[in-house]
């Protein structure tokens, strides 16, 4: 009896679960993109995946906010902003025949695809970077692809976040990612990372094809399909490849744009579920809304959709983030511009006489003619604004008192400089800093003008310190090596000025450049002590000094010049090997305070320009004014005191 009464039961589940797999199976895929939430309404854009087939929405879709029924309708989602964007690999690995296959993919791709869609086209290579600005133009699109060549490494990680900014941040946007191998540029899992996390925040959708995927990457470019809520498909030939680029035309065309009204009272964030049939065939799409982040009424759909960007139009500008200004970002692009044509158009004429002298005289030391060849090329000549503005900077210059001190610091940095130039490049600093500085900093004019000013007066000098200390620093560095050279040389029995010239031949510089000066001050009269003297004095070096003293010595008093050098190379070679010693010792020291004065003005410069609210209260109230001084004397206080426990004369 038991059994005849289990036996229709197990029928009917077993019918059942037929019933239920067979829909399941014939289900559409569907994902929600592009969704806004206004005082009254949720819109946003549904895409279906029918695959080889155009499909629409059929009567009688139902969603649900939470627990709530909310009314939905659909119109065409061509009165909605639609872009996508062709990411396209030409790295080496695709060859001459896979490119040709993208080109025919993307033949069929731009014939298929509805007509309002933007799409633009973006490459990765050795480097990844866009190829045209999304347009409604197809003919242009497909001469763009067309002259793509295969070359290099694979940027993947680069191409996808190079095509999130293409896409901007409105409407529905999406990426057809074609790749044939994995990314070969930069670490694997940090750029993985940042590329999934652009592609989550931006909500952009992604369908990617696998195309010879013997050497693709399936888990990265399966979190990019997830990340987008897209797929994956597997393209092993140019068939395969021809037919999922139309399937991701045809999805484009299955696209509807969704209204759907809140239930009154609804707030928070709820789980939004949209079920119905599309020709037929079953589709549940689930989603997240946050009813509390609501922006207003729903703008008029001719303000919503932004103008299409012209075929080959630069696209440096849309990927400006919508918390800056376009204006701000074109003004100081433009000053940039001016400062640098003003700069260059006042240095590319300077030829310093001093230099071309040294240069000439330098020439006939060392080929030992009798006269220094002539060049006949041709230069160009200083235009008058820039030579009077020169004449004024050699009457200031002449007038300070620091004037022997920069030119000697200049010398030694071997920049080809005179006083007059080098006073215009000071004012042109400081008119670029009081300019710019205002505009990067979201801080008062009465504070970024005076720091502006500040930067562009004392940022070039500290710059010359900086090459002049670095020059005769890798001075003192190769001196003994040069030394034991001249040592050696002198021991093969020639004299000490054909031991000089060959340093000035065969040293690395500096220490070539320098003594084949002091070689030329020699070859028009100068006493090669004399000369040396002038050198060590010009690099303010104190081991040059030392050999100096020594060379007057031993031709004063008499003895072995090569012996004396010997001793005197092992000396400043025990010397250097010391200092290294304590700079090693010292190092953690040096870091430390490096990391204490670079940590708090980091800080304050990243809240400054991310939350200047939080940040204007130094400013703009009179204890924060009193702690802004303070902090800035303490760290002047901080960073002496630091720079003077670790700095150890040797």
């Amino acid at each position: 009896m038991r059994r005849w009464l289990l036996t229709p039961l197990l029928a009917t589940l077993f019918v059942m679960g037929l019933q239920a797999t067979a829909t399941a199976a014939d289900s559409v895929p569907a994902t929600l993109g592009g969704v806004r939430v206004t005082a009254d309404k949720v819109t946003g854009v549904m895409t279906l995946r029918p695959g080889d087939k155009v499909i629409s929405v059929d009567p009688g879709v139902t969603a649900t906010l939470g627990s709530q029924k909310a009314e939905v309708t659909f119109k065409p989602a061509a009165r909605a902003q639609r872009t996508t964007v062709l990411l396209i690999d030409t790295s080496g690995s695709m060859g001459r025949a896979g490119m040709a296959t993208v080109r025919s993919a993307v033949k069929g791709f731009l014939a298929s695809v509805p007509k309002d869609v933007r799409v633009g086209v973006v490459s990765f290579g050795n480097t990844a970077g866009p190829e045209i600005a999304p347009t409604t133009d197809r003919a242009a699109v497909q001469s763009v692809v067309d002259v793509l060549s295969a070359d290099g490494n694979t940027a993947l990680f680069g191409g996808v976040t190079q095509a999130v900014r293409m896409l901007g941040t409105t409407g529905d946007r999406s990426i057809v990612l074609l790749s044939d191998g994995k990314n070969t540029v930069g670490d694997r899992a940090p750029g993985l990372s940042a590329a999934v996390k652009a592609l989550t925040a931006s909500q952009v959708r992604v369908e990617v094809v696998r195309f010879t995927t013997s050497e693709n990457d399936p888990e990265a470019l399966a979190a990019f399909a997830k990340a987008g809520g897209g797929s994956v498909v597997q393209a092993s030939d140019e068939a395969a490849v021809r037919t999922a680029f139309q399937n991701a035309a045809k999805v484009l065309e299955s696209q509807v744009q969704f209204t759907i009204t809140p239930p009154p009272g609804t707030t928070g964030a709820l789980p939004l579920v949209v079920r119905g049939t599309a020709s037929g065939r079953p589709f549940v799409v689930k989603s997240q809304v946050d009813l509390g982040a609501r922006s207003g009424p729903e703008p008029s759909t001719s303000a919503s959709v932004a103008t299409p960007v012209a075929a080959g139009a630069p696209v440096g500008f849309a990927r400006v983030s919508s918390g800056t200004s376009r204006g701000l970002i074109a003004a100081v692009v433009a000053t940039f511009i001016g400062a640098l044509v003003l700069v260059i158009a006042l240095i590319n004429p300077f030829r310093s006489k001093r230099h071309e002298r040294v240069a000439e005289v330098q020439q006939y030391s060392l080929s030992g003619a009798t006269r220094a060849s002539r060049h006949t090329t041709t230069e160009a000549q200083p235009s008058v604004i820039a030579q009077s503005a020169v004449r004024m900077g050699d009457r200031v210059m002449e007038q300070r008192e620091s004037t022997t001190r920069t030119m000697e610091l200049i010398q030694r940095a071997d920049f080809p400089l005179r006083a007059g130039e080098w006073f215009v490049l000071r004012v042109v600093a400081v008119i670029v800093g009081a300019v710019l500085v205002p505009f990067l900093v979201p801080m008062p004019w009465w504070l970024t003008f005076p720091l502006g000013l500040g930067l562009g007066l004392g940022l070039p000098a500290i710059v010359l310190r900086v090459m002049a200390a670095r020059r005769a620093k890798k001075f003192e560095s190769l001196l003994p090596d040069v030394l034991l050279l001249v040592a050696t040389t002198l021991a093969s029995g020639f004299s000490l000025i054909q031991a000089l010239d060959a340093i000035a031949t065969d040293a690395a510089e500096p220490a070539g450049k320098e003594f084949s000066r002091a070689l030329a001050e020699t070859r028009i009269g100068a006493d090669v002590s004399d000369a040396l003297d002038t050198m060590a004095r010009r690099m303010d070096s104190e081991s040059m000094r030392w050999t100096t003293m020594a060379i007057r010595i031993q031709r004063d008093v008499g003895g072995n010049l090569a012996d004396t050098l010997r001793t005197t190379a092992h000396t400043l070679r025990e010397r250097e090997s010391l200092k290294r010693q304590v700079d090693a010792l010292s190092a953690e020291g040096r870091l430390s305070a490096y990391v204490l004065i670079a940590l708090p003005l980091s800080l304050f410069l990243y809240m400054a320009w991310t939350n200047p609210a939080y940040t204007s209260l130094l400013w703009t109230t009179v204890p924060g004014m009193v702690m802004l001084i303070g902090s800035s004397l303490s760290m002047i206080v901080g960073a002496l005191w630091m720079r003077k426990v670790v700095k150890i004369e040797v």
